[in-house]
């Protein structure tokens, strides 16, 4: 079994609407529509998504099949509508010291990862006998990878995951992870 772990297309960012909010920046579905093409995600799967508009458009645009929404998908929650001068510092920190929120609004990671965590187990446990293509966000996929890995969050990876981007990550058949590729 092998678990796909697509970040969703270039978003649209709107002055004050929080990131949750964004839809995809039409600019960027040729970029989404080569994921498609590329040949690098299963021809069968079990499909799921983020439940924010970016991941949502982002997996109608990359299958033709039945896509499940989870709420337990969803980035790393971050309530505010402030344009962060250095995002990535902020997201660093989160990393570094998961249990508490890193900005005003944001949720501790560690809230994260465990939300993420657990609902890919459940998804994982039902589909045990295919591979799975979750559809969602660079910081959740990547406190995810390190949950079940159980390596360090690789931050260097993050920084330079693109819009779309996918991690696979091969499992056993007991669903433990073998290795974790971008």
């Amino acid at each position: 079994m092998t678990l796909f772990l697509v970040r969703h297309g270039r978003s649209a960012p709107r002055s004050g609407v929080p990131a949750h909010e964004w839809e995809l920046d039409p600019a960027g579905y040729d970029d989404i529509w080569a994921l498609r093409e590329s040949g690098r995600l299963p021809d069968r799967a079990a499909w799921f998504t983020s439940p924010e508009p970016k991941a949502i458009g982002t997996a109608s645009l990359l299958t033709d099949g039945e896509v499940g929404v989870m709420l337990d998908l969803r980035e790393h929650v971050r309530d505010s509508t402030d344009l962060i001068e250095d995002f990535p510092a902020v997201v660093e920190r989160a990393f570094a010291e998961p249990e508490r929120s890193a900005y005003v609004g944001w949720e501790p990671l560690a809230s994260c990862r465990e939300r993420v965590s657990r609902a890919v187990e459940g998804i994982l446990a039902a589909h045990a006998e295919e591979d799975v293509v979750l559809v969602g966000h660079g910081t959740a996929w990547t406190a995810l990878v390190a949950a079940l890995t159980g390596e360090p969050a690789d931050l260097a990876r993050w920084r330079t995951l693109a819009m779309p981007d996918l991690i696979v990550v091969t499992l056993d058949p007991d669903g433990r992870p073998g290795t974790a590729a971008g």
